[in-house]
């Protein structure tokens, strides 16, 4: 088993690449060293302060990062630290927490390879296992699908831990006046400051105690954080931003990001080739280009297989039963990459492409994206978000908590989400993503579709949900985003009291990991509350709703998680407890049973897909 408490000091140890090819070329590895005049009055700050406790029974991640800042606060009014310190996170770890780090474990990735040994009562797949040189072999069937590698999702890839940014702006509660103009001030005030080399700009630090907010905080500006002093229920000692009223109706309360859910569609004019290779298979971080003199080590392009009928035959149209079938252009296959090396007219990707790109089907290309308005390095940090609703089915109230849309490396940590109509923490148009710590609880809507998705990829890549806790909703953790999604793990979170299952919500979602989550009370003994399936007609002709995705010791209780083989694709539940199945009933729609190995015999080896794909990635393999 992979020794835990080890993470940060293995990611600072062993990235090598350099800044422009592992991650936006305004963020590098060095530190802020100067100072930022913002306000007549001067504080001097510190780095953040420690996670709130949590909801009573709920997992509490608490992470110690540094001191909290207690200068220069003024009731109801804002104050301005005269000096920004631009002290940056060193990975360092508190000793009294081991698990207070970005993944929840060590990947034991200061040891190439990594020192995980088979235990004497482990197992391993039959399809990915450790080979004679201690790295994972992975296994593809006779049509060329295999596991994908997980290993690059989250903030910066995994490859630094979240930062600590220095505070430069504190705000106190308004006394019950409405405090969404004094906060958004606050950021704005932030994000007019220079970025130091590290692409950060400031934290905006709200000071323990309830705030009211009306409106919509935005954070759409590169760098900047906006951090409370802890998420749990007391307002002595935690920040709580209590979203009042309904206007705009089921508005979000927090957006960070540039707001523009474009997909990644802008791109440079005469960058655009086409791939030549006339097979890519899932999994693969290599292509051939017709003209790789349009690119540079460091670009970050987008990879798009488009729609066309041949692709809709092979994969039966969808397979939407009763409804319309999809339609050319409808779904085209979309993977947001940056390109690690070039040779000749091979690209090498920073992630690999989690879905086949056959020349056969569908002449696939790449372009150079326009990253003109994206938003990168921010993040929402150790608050409580309470949404004042009527209770019982009343939608007349802010419908998510937190929207990440338009964005790149950001991050939501230690933060408790309450009373949301839709998400507690949605993505849209987002890259490089790591929600940790994060509690989305108790929704408040009519249980139908189309609400109560607590965490939700909506169009989003590389994205980690870690540590977290859904309970209440239908769909707890799911991509509602189609062949714009990939490359998205939910690793050791929990779920319970759900009305539906997490799943691949419609249209052909590419490369879910559930790795190690638990089912710890669904609503109904034997309801479905995994699906890796198809959904027919459900919805809007959802038909196919995950591909080349898997449950990774899931434990399901005494509930059903669904795993059914999509045409030209492959599904997969390794280890796990509960009752894996591809048949109908339960599944409600009768398709080919996916691949279902080792239910109910424990010892997995690795006990984290996740973790071992990173530390092996880390390693240079």
């Amino acid at each position: 088993m992979i020794d835990p408490g080890r993470l940060s000091l293995a990611l600072l140890l062993l990235v090598t690449l350099p800044a422009a090819a592992c991650g936006d070329s305004s963020a590098t590895s060095e530190p802020t060293t100067g100072s930022t005049e913002v306000g007549t009055s001067t504080t001097t700050t510190g780095a953040p302060g420690p996670t709130g406790t949590g909801e009573p029974g709920s997992t509490t991640g608490d992470t110690t990062t540094g001191g909290t800042s207690t200068g220069g606060t003024s009731t109801g009014g804002t104050s301005t630290g005269g000096t920004s310190t631009g002290e940056t996170s060193t990975g360092e770890t508190s000793t009294s927490d081991a698990s207070a780090t970005a993944t929840s474990g060590d990947t034991g990735g200061a040891v190439c390879p990594p020192d995980d040994p088979l235990p004497a009562d482990g197992w391993t797949s039959a399809l990915v296992y450790p080979g004679d040189d201690g790295y994972l072999v992975y296994v593809s069937d006779g049509d060329g699908n295999r596991i994908p590698d997980f290993g690059s999702s989250g903030y910066r890839r995994g490859e630094a831990p979240i930062p600590a940014v220095a505070t430069v702006v504190e705000v106190s509660p308004g006394g019950g006046a409405d405090d969404t103009a004094t906060i958004q001030a606050a950021l704005d005030q932030v994000g007019a400051l220079p970025p130091g080399p590290d692409g950060h700009r400031g934290a905006v630090q709200l000071a323990a105690g309830t705030y009211t907010i009306v409106g919509t905080l935005k954070i759409d500006r590169s760098g900047v954080v906006l951090r409370g002093a802890g998420d749990g229920s007391d307002p002595a000692s935690n920040t709580i931003l209590e979203a009042v009223g309904d206007d705009p109706h089921q508005r979000d309360v927090i957006v960070a990001g540039s707001g523009l859910d474009d997909r990644w569609k802008p791109e440079v004019p005469g960058t655009r080739t086409d791939v030549v290779s006339e097979l890519v298979p899932v999994g693969a971080r290599t292509l051939d280009v017709a003209e790789p003199g349009n690119f540079v080590v460091g670009d970050h392009v987008v990879i798009v297989h488009p729609c066309t009928a041949a692709w809709l035959d092979a994969v039966d149209n969808g397979a939407t039963a009763g409804d319309q079938p999809w339609s050319v252009g409808s779904q085209p296959l979309v993977f947001k990459r940056q390109i690690s090396a070039i040779d000749g007219a091979s690209l090498t990707l920073d992630a690999p492409v989690f879905n086949h790109l056959d020349r056969t089907l569908a002449q696939s290309y790449v372009y150079t994206a326009d990253r003109g308005k994206l938003v990168t390095e921010v993040g929402v940090e150790d608050l409580r978000i309470d949404i004042a609703t009527a209770g019982g089915e009343d939608e007349n109230h802010a419908w998510n908590a937190i929207v990440l849309r338009g964005v790149e490396d950001a991050w939501v940590r230690g933060v408790t989400a309450l009373h949301f109509g839709f998400a507690g923490v949605t993505v849209e148009t987002g890259v490089q993503i790591t929600v940790d710590d994060v509690r989305a609880l108790d929704p408040v809507a009519q249980v139908t579709g189309g609400r109560m998705y607590n965490f939700d990829v909506s169009g989003a890549q590389q994205v980690l949900f870690t540590r977290c806790q859904a309970r209440g909703g239908r769909h707890h953790y799911v991509s509602n985003g189609t062949t714009w999604t990939s490359g998205v793990v939910f690793h050791r979170s929990t779920s319970e009291e759900n009305y539906a299952p997490s799943e691949g919500h419609r249209r052909w979602t590419m490369g879910l990991l559930y790795d190690n989550v638990r089912e710890l009370a669904p609503t109904e003994a034997d309801m479905v509350v995994l699906g890796l399936y198809n959904r027919g007609d459900y919805g809007t002709g959802h038909g196919w709703a995950s591909a080349h995705s898997v449950a990774w010791a899931h434990d399901l209780a005494d509930g059903i998680g669904i795993i059914q083989r999509p045409p030209t694709a492959q599904n997969y539940a390794i280890g796990g407890s509960g009752n894996f199945t591809g048949a109908t009933p339960p599944a409600p729609f009768k398709q080919p049973e996916g691949y279902i190995e080792g239910t109910g015999k424990p010892g997995l080896h690795p006990e984290s897909l996740y973790e071992r794909q990173l530390a092996e990635r880390l390693c240079g393999h």
